[in-house]
């Protein structure tokens, strides 16, 4: 690959003290070097989707969302599950990617946090959202690892040593598909 990979974590939870935002930021400590994990932190600012405005008229918040995705080699999502589906505000931020074009071909990633018995449906969703706009799924390094909220350190990241050694087994498997891909 040459230069150091640049990740992309999206969370898709607006709640403050996220288990999915923790496992992320869990996710950005346990980067090997020289990876750069960037966390994207504009879901609450992004406006409802709106075809009119996904040309020319891009809100600035959807241009940088866009921006992010396309000067990254990969994406890491992380979602809690609404309803049996995705959170609107996160399926709010997919939807601005369609038209850009930024998630095709981009290799993805997911950790599903939710408790045992709950997130299929988010599960599910994302793995047809993100089929829909053509982004290179990564299944090696998709994980299913709950995350009890009492594991959530005072610094924003998780403690579990199980759930750290998914992270750092996924982050191998990323790295390996990015490696295999360049070149």
């Amino acid at each position: 690959m040459g230069e150091p990979a640049r990740v992309v974590l999206i969370s898709g939870s607006t709640r403050g003290g996220s288990v999915n935002t923790a496992a992320l930021a869990t996710v950005a400590a346990l980067a090997p070097a020289p990876v750069t994990a960037i966390a994207y932190d504009g879901l609450t600012a992004l406006p409802a989707f709106n075809p009119d405005h996904d040309g020319d008229d891009l809100p600035d918040e959807a241009a940088r969302l866009r921006t992010q995705i396309a000067d990254a080699d990969a994406v890491w999502l992380c979602t809690p599950e609404y309803a049996g589906t995705l959170p609107g505000s996160f399926k709010n931020l997919l939807d601005w990617t369609v038209g850009g074009g930024q998630l095709y071909g981009k290799p993805a990633a997911w950790l599903n946090v939710a408790a045992d018995g709950r997130g299929q449906g988010a599960h599910d969703t994302l793995l047809t959202v993100l089929g829909y706009v053509g982004a290179d799924i990564i299944g090696a390094a998709c994980r299913r690892v709950p995350v009890d909220r009492a594991s959530v350190t005072g610094d924003g990241t998780v403690a579990d040593p199980a759930f750290r050694a998914e992270v750092t087994a996924a982050w191998t498997a990323l790295l390996a598909h990015l490696e295999q891909a360049a070149p």
